[in-house]
């Protein structure tokens, strides 16, 4: 079995974040690539701007990517540095070329895709876009979530990659507005092609306009070990193995 750094779960714990390299070959990223170009492409779940940038649901939507996506390494991942019995609750892919272009502030993830709507304590406020539920729900729900951002190309400062607020997550809902960068420090997550980031999505985190022609396409990946309660449902809710497989290098 591949073992990774120590580091791993320290750094996600303590920083709210890690970068791991090497996850995927250049084989296996021309693979998942030539998956999202071969998608129908139709429905809700798909958006396009001049060429198509963004899927919603996408483990769902892309035929034959799931094994592709969870290969040995990621599986041994997630065993080791996160836990046994994570499974995937939300996935979307989406590209940042240069005429697609946007800015995303400072902000948290705090809401996660649900089934439908049940009124339940400590879920709220809810909104619904495109016949999909999201809500904030409780944070011990937030805390358990762990983000896993899979990267198509390097990604650097000239191509839009993350910047974070080191360790910010610990700090529970963290209103970006109350930032003290007397105290704060920020990190830039460069990651290359075939690599990925760990996230907490309680980090603060944003990303800057491209600067270059080099594409980032990335998939985002959220992980949960915790059911919803009184009947509600995750909507993309997916096993990823009951155990991990022997890595094999490639």
């Amino acid at each position: 079995m591949f073992h990774f750094s120590k580091n791993i779960r320290v750094d996600l714990e303590n920083q709210g974040f890690a970068v791991v390299e090497n996850i995927y070959s250049p084989v296996e990223v021309e693979y998942i690539l030539q998956c999202i170009i071969q998608a129908p492409g139709t429905g809700n779940n798909f958006r396009r701007s001049g060429e198509l940038f963004a899927i919603r649901r996408f483990l769902q939507e892309v035929p034959g990517i799931v094994d592709a996506i969870f290969n040995r390494k990621l599986q041994n991942l997630i065993k080791q540095e996160i836990g046994d019995h994570f499974f995937a609750v939300k996935s979307i892919y989406f590209d940042k070329p240069q005429h697609s272009n946007w800015y995303v502030s400072y902000h948290q993830d705090l809401t996660i895709s649900v089934d439908k709507k049940i009124e339940i304590p400590g879920f709220g406020p809810w909104t619904k876009k495109q016949d999909q539920f999201s809500v904030q729900p409780p944070l011990r729900i937030l805390q358990d979530i762990v983000t896993v951002r899979i990267h198509l190309d390097d990604t650097n400062a000239d191509n839009g990659a993350l910047k974070v607020v080191p360790g910010s997550h610990i700090k529970e809902i963290y209103r970006p507005e109350t930032i003290d960068w007397s105290v704060e420090s920020e990190a830039l997550c460069s990651v290359p092609a075939g690599g990925i980031m760990l996230m907490k999505p309680l980090l603060l985190h944003s990303s800057g306009r491209t600067k270059s022609a080099n594409q980032r396409r990335v998939i985002h990946i959220e992980l949960s070990s915790l059911e919803l309660p009184d009947g509600l449902l995750w909507s993309e809710r997916m096993e990823i193995g009951q155990k991990a497989i022997p890595a094999v290098d490639v």
